[in-house]
């Protein structure tokens, strides 16, 4: 059994929940998101919380009653207080820069890495600290990994684009023999 899926998911006041056949719809203001469930879970909306059941006892069901459930509570959370990760970058040159909707990094290659973000999406940068945020939990995610595979931590002087809670384990290099 699903402990996740059990769990009523509350609306907050401001947001518009409804059920069209098997989608899922969240208004807040003229921002929309929609679930598709896919007919995988049956959903009610009850006063100001959202129940999921499972359609069977399987546990192919069991698994998209928790999916669901977490997929449509973090939406919630993403248009009530939205989303965030940022970004170190490490390293002697390495700087980043926001041009519009695009993140200009320079990370030691011999041109500079553009990348181009969704208009959704806000980048800022404060010395070496890249902060992406939105409301979309998988997007921001998404992002930010791929702003890391650019030039990954390396153990030996730590160099490179890591997470600002990330802990990169350092090796010794080469010692001198006697």
């Amino acid at each position: 059994m699903s402990r996740i899926g059990k769990q009523p998911v509350t609306i907050p006041a401001g947001i518009d929940v409804s059920v069209n056949d098997k989608v899922l719809v969240f208004k807040k203001g003229s921002v929309t998101k929609e679930l598709d469930t896919k007919g995988n879970v049956d959903v009610k909306v009850d006063g100001n919380h959202i129940v999921f059941a499972s359609k069977s006892d399987e546990r192919k069901d069991r698994a998209f009653w928790g999916t669901y459930r977490s997929l449509s509570q973090n939406i919630i959370v993403g248009l009530t207080e939205g989303f965030k990760k940022s970004l170190e970058i490490n390293g002697v040159g390495y700087r980043a820069a926001v041009k519009g909707n695009v993140l200009e990094l320079q990370l030691g290659f011999s041109h500079p890495v553009n990348y181009e973000f969704p208009k959704d999406v806000q980048i800022a940068v404060e010395k070496n600290v890249v902060t992406i945020s939105g409301t979309d939990k998988q997007v921001i995610g998404q992002i930010a990994a791929e702003i890391r595979a650019f030039r990954p931590p390396e153990p030996y002087k730590g160099k490179g684009v890591k997470y600002t809670d990330e802990v990169i384990i350092r090796k010794a290099g080469k010692t001198a023999k006697k």
